[in-house]
């Protein structure tokens, strides 16, 4: 009986076995071979060079600077992701009116295709935009929001924050349902109220919560391609140009698949780093055996 149970348990994982077989795996296997053919001369006929196409990419100063601009994506968006949606979930927890509006609002961006979202900041943006409308209001002179460099990742960053924010806004309530009430209760005896009472009770509860919300934003921020793509095409002077912006450049513009492979494994160890950091880190009690 036992076995038979066994079985169908199996029967019922072949289909998502099948899945990231074909949708996974083999790209992947694929990827890296791709990653040791030179593309560039002729795209028919590849000339095998090994790791050429990783040393390229490396000593290339705009990967470089791509990377740069990727990790500072990630510092403006992961903070403020894994921080204000708390601050929200911990508000739309109490006995509040119209809770439930408040909670629909928030959460709306993230069911409006990301593309609309895009279009829609970038009419904001415009020089004549809505918010150079509201700098003009208070006599201060206009931005290129997306055609000066010192603004334009940022511009591109209130996006995905946007985005994002009631994603994971619902995430945290529910961990916080979770939380036992009488823990709050027993934390006001002591005389914890307010903030104190949150950092006492509410962040050690769901620390676990904390720290996947940190990884999944980070590996999202990682990959960020639309918001860009949309924007600002990797401009101004390359100063939004990201990792995957990069790779789809060299893979479908300039037709060179050797250098967009080499780049895309690159980024898949930089992802398995941070998956690896969350795992001992936050996680490593799980795979104690």
């Amino acid at each position: 009986m036992d076995k038979n149970k066994n079985l169908v348990a199996y029967l019922f994982l072949i289909p998502a076995f099948v899945f990231l077989v074909v949708f996974f795996f083999l790209p992947f296997i694929q990827t890296i071979n791709l990653s040791f053919y030179d593309y560039s001369k002729d795209i028919y006929s590849p000339v095998f060079v090994g790791f050429d196409n990783y040393l390229n990419v490396i000593k290339s100063p705009l990967f470089l600077k791509t990377i740069l601009n990727t990790f500072f994506f990630l510092i403006l968006c992961v903070p403020f992701l894994v921080v204000f949606p708390l601050f929200l979930a911990i508000l739309l927890n109490q006995k509040i009116i119209l809770k439930n509006f408040y909670k629909l609002i928030i959460y709306l961006p993230v069911v409006i295709s990301i593309v609309v979202v895009a279009i829609a900041f970038k009419w904001l943006y415009a020089p004549k935009g809505l918010f150079n409308y509201f700098l003009n209001l208070l006599h201060l002179p206009s931005i290129g929001w997306l055609y000066n460099p010192k603004f334009s990742m940022i511009a591109v960053s209130l996006v995905t924050i946007f985005k994002g924010v009631g994603y994971y806004m619902m995430i945290y309530l529910g961990a916080l349902i979770g939380v036992p009430q009488e823990l709050y209760e027993a934390a006001e005896v002591d005389g914890a109220t307010g903030l104190k009472k949150h950092m006492l009770v509410t962040i050690p509860h769901i620390a676990p919560v904390v720290a996947l919300i940190s990884t999944i934003s980070s590996i999202s921020a990682l990959k960020v391609f639309v918001e860009i793509y949309v924007m600002t095409r990797g401009g101004p002077l390359d100063s939004t140009k990201t990792i995957v912006y990069y790779i789809y450049e060299k893979a479908f513009e300039n037709l060179d698949l050797g250098i967009a492979s080499s780049a895309s494994v690159i980024l898949l160890i930089i992802v398995l780093v941070f998956s690896i950091i969350n795992i001992f880190v936050f996680e490593r009690d799980k795979y104690r055996i």
